[in-house]
């Protein structure tokens, strides 16, 4: 048996088939990973925004943050069309933004949605309505736009708090929000209304979300304070925001695959270049050495703000453990991966308060339930998470869907590798929405010619 990677397309819909590498043959190389998504979104959100041109490096070239790209063009930025190498912004100011002719479509990007609403309810002027496809259509938008009413933005929406969203620009005023839920969305929503708004708007958390926000708006000038020690940051406002060099790291959420594919695969020696380790997202990396992982951070170093480091993940024998608490926020996208990890891992892994999944582009914690059990692994679903037993030398090849969800589709790509046969993963489209070039990838490690 030869392995064998294959991406079959029918019309809109794409199959990905996967055949594990033989026995003896084993994940080797060093690749890059494409750039951070959740950087991406924010330095085209603020290059848009702010004054004079913004710069951006290492932009991801996923479906995302091309849907944040386009809103913004149709709110009256200008951007140049996006690429890895460079891309350029001319922003109009903070609140200078023009109604546009037509619906925002915002995609499958809830962080186009979420945050986009901060900024246009608090622009002076301005009627704005936005929307997005199926997935987003079913995805919460109430825990912005509560908050956001409650400052006194005027926003109708779907009964629930779904889209279909309008906007009416209006007066706003600061508020002290307390956030039942840690979430980098909610946080950066709220952040940004503030800009537009005269003195100080707080939101405080029950843990630490990602706090890429609160980096960039200071380097783009805002007056923030961070007080992490309280899970606080306020910013004051009216701000003015110039553009900036933006020099986006490679997305820890896509090396996590690669991550896991090294820990659980015997003899493999990955080396994944230039990664952001922001240590608000670098909860995948304590669970997998929690769980004996050999992960190296090599050549750390500092890069626009954000910390960065090549990660050199080798096999070693891996052993359960439980995931709760706090540190779920820094790995929320990367649980479906970890679920793939803890079924090779010997004995068994929890994971808990990890509900916020199933209100992603999928209810991952149903989905990777289900479709793992399709492979043969051995996993109960809880209200909030997953008990996982391990222990499995390997899975057995079978036909599974992605539910649209790219974090799935990857991470059932993983899987396929220690299943014995061929596995086939219908809805393999949904991967260009993060990691376009993740296939390609996946044949590189492998060792299958391109």
């Amino acid at each position: 048996m030869t392995a064998a990677i294959t991406l079959i397309e029918e019309a809109s819909r794409q199959t990905l088939l996967v055949t594990p590498p033989p026995s003896g043959f084993s994940l080797a190389g060093s690749l890059q990973v494409p750039g951070d998504k959740s950087i991406s979104h924010r330095a085209l959100f603020l290059g848009s925004i702010a004054e004079g041109q913004t710069v951006i490096e290492g932009l991801l070239l996923g479906e995302d943050p091309g849907s944040t790209a386009a809103c913004f063009r149709a709110l009256g930025a200008e951007i140049s069309p996006l690429n890895s190498q460079q891309v350029e912004v001319q922003g109009l100011g903070q609140d200078r933004l023009r109604e546009p002719i037509d619906v925002l479509q915002a995609g499958n990007s809830g962080t186009t949605l979420r945050l986009i609403l901060g900024v246009l309810a608090s622009q002076p002027r301005g009627f704005f309505a936005l929307t997005g496809d199926a997935s987003l259509r079913s995805r919460p938008m109430a825990r912005v736009i509560q908050p956001l009413e409650a400052m006194g933005a005027k926003i109708w929406s779907r009964r629930g708090g779904y889209a279909p969203v309008a906007v009416q620009a209006s007066p706003l005023k600061p508020m002290h929000y307390h956030s039942p839920i840690a979430s980098a969305q909610v946080k950066s929503c709220l952040l940004l209304a503030g800009l537009g708004i005269e003195g100080e708007t707080t939101v405080q958390e029950p843990y630490l979300s990602r706090d890429h926000s609160e980096r960039m708006l200071k380097a783009f000038g805002a007056d923030v304070l961070r007080e992490p020690e309280c899970h606080r940051v306020t910013v004051v406002g009216p701000a003015r925001l110039q553009g900036q060099h933006v020099v986006v790291p490679g997305d820890i959420s896509s090396a996590a695959f690669w991550l896991v594919a090294g820990a659980i695969t015997p003899g493999a020696d990955l080396l994944i270049e230039n990664v952001g380790v922001n240590p608000t997202r670098t909860g995948v990396l304590e669970v997998l050495q929690a769980m004996g992982a050999q992960v190296e951070l090599l050549n750390p170093r500092q890069v626009t703000g954000e910390p960065v480091a090549d990660l050199r993940v080798r096999y070693a024998p891996l052993i359960g453990c439980t995931i709760a608490g706090g540190i779920i926020p820094r790995l929320i996208d990367e649980i479906p991966i970890l679920a793939v990890a803890a079924v090779f891992a010997t004995g068994q892994t929890v994971i808990r308060d990890a509900a916020e999944l199933r209100v992603k582009e999928s209810d991952r914690l149903k989905v990777m339930a289900r479709e793992l059990s399709s492979l043969g692994a051995r996993l109960e679903e809880l209200p909030d998470g997953l008990v996982i037993q391990g222990g499995q030398e390997s899975l057995q090849g079978a036909t599974v869907d992605s539910h649209a969800d790219h974090r799935v589709a990857m991470s059932l790509a993983i899987a396929a590798l220690r299943s014995r046969g061929c596995t086939t993963i219908l809805g393999a489209q949904a991967i260009a929405i993060s990691y376009p070039d993740f296939v390609n990838t996946l044949r590189q490690i492998c060792g299958v010619p391109l």
